[in-house]
């Protein structure tokens, strides 16, 4: 397998998982472990940039409107809230990976245990979230969870930065699920071109040497196209269906995980 091919395959599994609620990175670390080849973290990181780039597409208007429409209160509040969850992502961030030189784990029992118990979180959350009213703006609470939510899916590759987010949303904030995803997405876009940019100054700083180029290319333009079809798809779903059948995908692979891969 050449690899533009695997680059290709790398870009399609980065663009499907990163919003919806299974672990992209995850997702990506168990494809190399079955043959795609391990890449840098550069790749990993850039290419979800991808897929936060489809985001930026979808949104755009949203976006638009809440920078030219600033002075509403309703706008000023909800971007507040969203440089509030970026801001504490920013700074655990830096504490994290900067500071104490966490890395992603080789092995792949620590990416099935996060699978099975974010499956089970999401049941759990759904479960309960259906038994409380719930209304469409989030709290200050939600977003400041959300903030520590986007650390704790980084550290934790299997965790889901989506599933995190939604309902860290949803259990903290009473928000409800099309709201919770709405904010989940937004905050993800200067989460994640942030984590780029230092991937990107650590690379350059290290000398700048050792990345294919053209493979993190093709990885990122086939990320952006397949999650804005993945996304389009999901927000139409997320109207009418919970999140359930996503849950019990991740506790499957888990455990298929756990019994056949070492």
């Amino acid at each position: 397998m050449n690899d533009s091919f695997q680059s290709v395959l790398l870009g399609i599994i980065e663009g499907i998982t990163e919003f919806l609620p299974i672990s992209s990175t995850g997702h990506l670390l168990i494809a190399e472990k079955l043959g795609l080849g391990a890449r840098s973290e550069l790749f990993n990181t850039v290419i979800q940039a991808g897929a936060i780039l489809a985001v930026t597409v979808i949104y755009w208007q949203r976006l638009w409107n809440l920078l030219m429409e600033f002075k509403r209160p309703e706008n000023r509040l909800y971007a507040c809230k969203l440089a509030t969850a970026f801001i504490i992502t920013a700074i655990l961030g830096f504490i994290v990976i900067n500071k104490m030189g966490f890395k992603w784990p080789e092995e792949i029992q620590p990416i099935a245990w996060a699978l099975i118990i974010g499956g089970v979180w999401i049941l759990g959350a759904e479960w309960l979230a259906a038994k409380r009213p719930d209304h469409a703006n989030v709290t200050w609470s939600g977003a400041s969870v959300v903030g520590v939510a986007q650390i704790i899916a980084g550290m934790f590759p299997g965790t889901s930065r989506s599933a995190a987010t939604i309902f860290s949303a949803m259990l903290i904030g009473g928000t409800n699920r099309v709201a919770a995803t709405e904010f989940a997405f937004l905050v993800g876009i200067p989460t994640m071109y942030a984590a780029s940019a230092n991937q990107l100054y650590k690379y350059a700083k290290a000398g700048g040497a050792g990345e294919d180029w053209t493979q993190l290319i093709i990885g990122f333009v086939v990320s952006a196209v397949v999650a804005f079809a993945a996304v389009k798809w999901l927000l139409r779903y997320i109207q009418t269906h919970r999140f359930t059948v996503f849950a019990w995908y991740r506790i499957i692979v888990g455990v298929l995980l756990l019994m056949f891969l070492k």
